[in-house]
């Protein structure tokens, strides 16, 4: 199991992706005790022309989760290392 696409508008997946290396390209996030399920999102995310940050297990998925920092905001990857670093815990 893992978690991905959760904190992108549905239409902006096909809208918002560029090409590897571009200049500022969207990051999301994504999470899972399985490192063979995080290559795969990762995979799905620059097929669909994003960069990916591991947010790491998905114990700490609360990260991108409403109301967070990183949720459904357009970010490069570092932003959203940033905006992850930043997320205050009320759960």
């Amino acid at each position: 199991m893992a978690k991905g696409f959760n904190h992108i508008m549905a239409k902006e997946i096909t809208t918002t992706g560029a090409p590897s290396g571009a200049r500022d390209r969207r990051a999301l996030a994504t999470s899972s005790d399985y490192p063979e399920a995080v290559e795969l999102v990762s995979r799905l995310y620059d097929e669909s022309g994003f960069d990916t940050v591991n947010i790491g297990p998905l114990s700490d998925s609360w990260r991108v989760e409403r109301d967070r920092p990183a949720y459904v905001v357009r970010q490069n990857a570092d932003e959203l290392a940033a905006n992850l670093a930043r997320a205050p815990r009320t759960i």
